[in-house]
C-alpha cells in the first residue's frame, strides 16, 4: 500500500469513518463559528457586561490544555476512541445550553473554563481516531487524508459566521447560543454507534513516570512554538476591524472582504501544503508556513492601505493552512505512545495561542498603537521560526 500513489479524497470517500468524521466537523465547525464571534457582544448587550470585562472572556482559554491533556489521557486508556469524543460533544452542548441561560456576568466565564475547555476535546479525540485508522491501514497520502478531513472543520468557519449574524439578528443571541448546542450535540450523529479501537503499537518496555515526561518533550517544545505563531491571530480579529474603520475609512463591506479571505485561502491551501508536507517533510513545511506568517504580521504592521491587509491575510492563511492540516499530525508523530494525549494538547494550545495574543494585543495597542502593535506578533513568528527550523533539524538527523 505504501508504494503506489493513492488519492487522499478517493480514501476519505471509501471509509465510512472518515466520511462521517468530516460531516461531524463540518456541523461542529459551523456552529462553533457561528457563536464564537458574537459571544462579546452577547456578554455586552444581554448581560450589560462592561466592554473591558468582556474581553476579558478569553483569558478562559487558558484551561484549555490542561483539559485537552486530561481527556487525550483518559482518551489513550479507553478502548474506544470515540468514547471521549461522545462524552465532550456532551459537556459541550450542554456548556452552550448554559451559557444561552446565563444571568449574571460570572456565569459565562465559569462555564467556558468548565465545560467549554473540555468541549474542546471532542475535536481532538477525531483526529486521534483518524490517526488510529492511519497506523492500522498505513498511506503515503496520510498528510492530505488529514488535510481533507479538516478541510471541513475550515469550511465550517466560512459558513458559520454568515449563519451566525443572520440566526443572532432574526432570532436573537440567546437562541444562537441554543442553536450552537444543538450543533455540538449533533456532530454525533454522523458517526452514528460507529466504533474505532485503541490503536496499539508493539509493545515496547514501559516507560516511568521520567522516561514518559523526557518523551513528551519534543510534543511540548512544537506547540509552545505554534503557541508563538499563532499569537497575532486573536490581535488581528480583535484590532484590524477597529483599524480599519477608524483610521483606514474602510466601507463596511471592504472590511468584511478584507477578514473573510482568510479562511477561503485557508480552505484552497490545505490540500497543497498537505502534498508539500508528504514530499518535503511536514516540519519544513511547518517553517515555510510561519515565515508567511512573519510576513503576514509586518504586512499588517506596514500597511497604509486595504491592499496591504489584503497581503497580509493572504501571507496569514498560508500559516493557518499549515497548522490546520499538519499541525496536530506533527503533534501525534512526536508523541507517539499516546496519540489522545498528544492531539489533546496541540489542540487545546490553540485556544491558549488566543488567550496570551488578546492579552498581548491589550497592553501593545495602548503602548505602541494601531497598526505597529503587529511587530509583537511579528517578532515572536520570528523566534517561532528559529523554533521549527531546529525541530527541522533535529528531524532530519534522527531520520538519517
Amino acid at each position: 500500500m505504501l508504494d503506489r500513489s493513492e488519492s487522499a479524497l478517493g480514501i476519505v470517500l471509501r471509509s465510512r469513518f472518515y466520511r462521517s468524521a468530516f460531516l461531524s466537523l463540518l456541523v461542529a465547525g459551523i456552529g462553533l463559528s457561528a457563536a464564537t464571534p458574537q459571544l462579546t457582544l452577547f456578554l455586552v448587550r444581554e448581560l450589560h457586561t462592561p466592554l473591558p470585562v468582556a474581553g476579558l472572556y478569553y483569558v478562559t482559554n487558558l484551561a484549555a490544555p490542561l483539559a485537552g491533556f486530561l481527556v487525550g489521557r483518559w482518551s489513550d486508556r479507553s478502548q474506544d476512541r470515540l468514547l471521549w469524543f461522545r462524552i465532550c460533544s456532551v459537556i459541550g452542548a450542554a456548556g452552550w445550553l448554559a451559557m444561552a441561560g446565563s444571568t449574571a456576568v460570572w456565569m459565562p466565564f465559569v462555564i467556558s473554563a468548565l465545560a467549554l475547555s473540555v468541549a474542546g476535546g471532542s475535536m481532538a479525540q477525531l483526529f486521534a481516531a483518524c490517526r488510529d485508522e492511519l497506523s492500522r491501514h498505513p498511506t503515503r497520502a496520510e498528510n492530505r487524508v488529514v488535510a481533507t478531513v479538516r478541510m471541513a472543520f475550515t469550511t465550517g468557519w466560512i459558513l458559520g459566521p454568515v449563519f451566525g449574524s443572520w440566526f443572532g439578528g432574526v432570532f436573537g443571541l440567546r437562541a444562537l447560543l441554543v442553536a450552537t448546542a444543538v450543533c455540538v450535540f449533533a456532530q454525533m450523529i454522523p458517526l452514528g454507534r460507529q466504533r474505532v479501537e485503541r490503536y496499539d503499537a508493539p509493545p515496547a518496555e514501559t516507560p516511568d513516570e521520567r522516561r514518559r515526561i523526557d518523551q513528551m518533550m519534543p510534543l511540548l517544545i512544537f506547540t509552545a512554538v505554534c503557541v508563538l505563531a499563532m499569537t497575532g491571530d486573536t490581535i488581528k480579529f480583535g484590532y484590524l476591524p477597529i483599524y480599519m474603520a477608524e483610521q483606514l475609512h474602510v466601507s463596511d463591506a471592504m472590511r468584511g472582504a478584507v477578514i473573510g479571505i482568510q479562511p477561503l485561502l485557508e480552505l484552497l491551501l490545505l490540500p497543497v501544503v498537505a502534498r508539500l508536507a508528504d514530499r518535503f517533510g511536514a516540519i519544513r513545511a511547518m517553517t515555510a508556513g510561519a515565515v508567511l506568517g512573519l510576513a503576514g504580521n509586518l504586512a499588517y504592521a506596514l500597511s497604509t492601505s486595504v491592499v496591504g491587509l489584503f497581503v497580509g491575510q493572504a501571507l496569514t492563511a498560508g500559516l493557518w493552512a499549515c497548522v490546520g492540516a499538519l499541525g496536530v499530525s506533527i503533534a501525534q508523530r512526536l508523541y507517539p505512545e499516546g496519540v489522545g494525549t498528544a492531539s489533546g494538547i496541540f489542540l487545546g494550545a490553540i485556544p491558549l495561542g488566543s488567550a496570551i495574543g488578546g492579552t498581548i494585543g491589550g497592553i501593545g495597542v495602548a503602548a505602541i498603537g494601531l497598526p505597529h502593535v503587529f511587530f509583537i506578533p511579528a517578532c515572536l513568528t520570528a523566534v517561532a521560526i528559529v523554533g521549527f527550523t531546529i525541530l527541522s533539524t533535529r528531524e532530519s538527523t534522527h531520520t538519517r
